[in-house]
């Protein structure tokens, strides 16, 4: 899906604030009203993540900026990674499972979902000891976002599946996990798939890197072309995934400076 730049700013300013009329969206903007009333109601983002109310003000279901209120309605589980590294696994499970009901998520587990699930935690909190111990800012990286199994599908018009997101303060990093050890191409597109939506929920102040993780293999992080163009996008196994936040957080680099 490429991004249509007119809707994209139009969602940025309602996602953005606290209620906007749609002749200040085109002040903004510096478009004509006539334009933002035809997206405002023909919109699949409008129609599906927004909403008006009485004094004709637009609002977003999802807001940008942290913390991003309202993605928690979508989420098994939403929290910064400080709340979910306090959980034990136990509790964390509960708070997914009891997530998932809510919002709607199959929780068929005949092919092995709740071993998924734990199996992606462990991945992420063993992320995250590999930041301390790589000298990371911790009053830094516990202030992030992690979002498990957000399920994006309120109509036909918006379909966003991610297993895990780590917000931190300009990227979202939407990991697909996979309990396996080797790269299948379908699944490095599927991947990417949902990545131009999270960036129009997102907006304009992040950029969204999609990352296959291979939770069976060792010692694996490269990128490789996905759906037959030159795109790339990370693939790593679970040991390595410190590596992708590194390239583009500099966590590393910022260790080396203190």
């Amino acid at each position: 899906m490429s991004t249509d730049r007119i809707e994209y700013g139009i969602y940025s300013q309602i996602a953005s604030g606290e209620g906007i009329r749609a002749r200040d969206i085109a002040k903004k903007l510096h478009i004509d009203r006539k334009t933002v009333n035809h997206y405002l109601y023909r919109s699949p983002y409008m129609r599906d993540l927004c909403y008006q109310d009485k004094d004709y003000r637009w609002h977003a279901l999802i807001r940008q900026g942290r913390p991003h209120l309202g993605l928690v309605d979508y989420s098994g589980y939403y929290g910064t990674v400080k709340e979910f590294l306090e959980l034990t696994e136990d509790e964390w499970f509960e708070m997914l499972l009891a997530g998932c009901k809510r919002i709607g998520r199959n929780l068929n587990d005949t092919r092995g979902l709740f071993h998924s699930f734990r199996d992606a935690r462990e991945v992420m909190c063993s992320l995250f000891a590999d930041l301390d111990t790589m000298g990371a800012d911790k009053e830094e990286y516990e202030t992030w976002e992690i979002v498990f199994e957000l399920r994006i599908r309120r109509s036909r018009y918006i379909r966003i599946y991610a297993d895990v997101l780590v917000v931190t303060d300009c990227y979202v990093f939407s990991l697909e996990f996979k309990m396996k050890d080797k790269i299948d191409p379908d699944e490095l597109s599927q991947a990417a798939k949902y990545s131009p939506y999270l960036e129009v929920i997102f907006g304009p102040e992040y950029e969204v890197i999609p990352v296959l993780v291979l939770t069976r293999a060792e010692d694996l992080y490269r990128y490789e072309k996905f759906g037959g163009t030159t795109a790339e996008e990370p693939v790593c196994s679970g040991d390595m995934l410190f590596n992708v936040l590194d390239e583009y957080q500099g966590i590393m680099k910022e260790s080396d400076e203190r």
